[in-house]
């Protein structure tokens, strides 16, 4: 399988050159690294042509590396049925800047984008519907960023006495934070349920 992902590697870097910056075959898995300014001609050209009829989208996501200048990588996987080939295209993208939106090529990214731009911030130019697609409204803060804290900013809930449904800024209490880090197994001073019973 490998030798046919170099072969298909090979293909791309010599049809495309000005897209593929890139590209490495790795776990059987082919890797492509591409311009994100010219992700939609590339993977028009991947749905398209012959030998590489990549077809289905199965997904896009994104990694976030807080300490690249180029911040995020978009990664997209395409699926082949008539090659029975999988690819992965990746695109660095700095914090702030847009990247195209495939959904004129494949209308199945429309939710793949929102869901990236919820969690990750990142937008797509040309989207027809870029709002948040997982979290609420009023959310603030995209959650798969590493810079994003585990708790969140704000806490939902339902108050019985206003009838409806409050926002309040997280607070967490302290009692539930303190650890007891001792093992019974490390000579711990306490007595546990059941051990009266060997003093008898």
């Amino acid at each position: 399988m490998s030798d046919a992902l170099k072969e298909l590697g090979t293909h791309l870097e010599l049809k495309r050159h000005e897209c593929v910056l890139s590209w490495s075959v790795e776990f059987d898995e082919l890797t492509i690294d591409v311009a994100p300014a010219n992700i939609v001609p590339f993977v028009e050209f991947l749905k398209t042509d012959a030998s590489c009829k990549f077809s289905t989208l199965v997904d896009i996501t994104a990694v976030d590396y807080p300490d690249r200048d180029a911040r995020f990588d978009v990664v997209y996987h395409f699926l082949s049925m008539y090659q029975n080939q999988r690819i992965r295209l990746r695109c660095a993208v700095r914090e702030g800047d847009m990247i195209a939106s495939i959904t004129e090529v494949h209308p199945s990214a429309n939710w793949f984008e929102r869901e990236v731009f919820d969690m990750f911030g990142i937008l797509f130019s040309g989207h027809p519907d870029m709002r948040r697609l997982l979290t609420d409204y009023g959310f603030r803060g995209y959650p798969l960023r590493k810079d994003f804290p585990t708790t969140g900013y704000t806490e939902v809930r339902y108050d019985e006495e206003q009838k409806r449904v409050v926002y309040e800024p997280v607070s967490l209490v302290q009692e539930y934070r303190q650890f007891d880090f001792l093992s019974p197994w490390e000579g711990a001073k306490y007595v546990l349920p059941g051990d009266e019973k060997t003093e008898a």
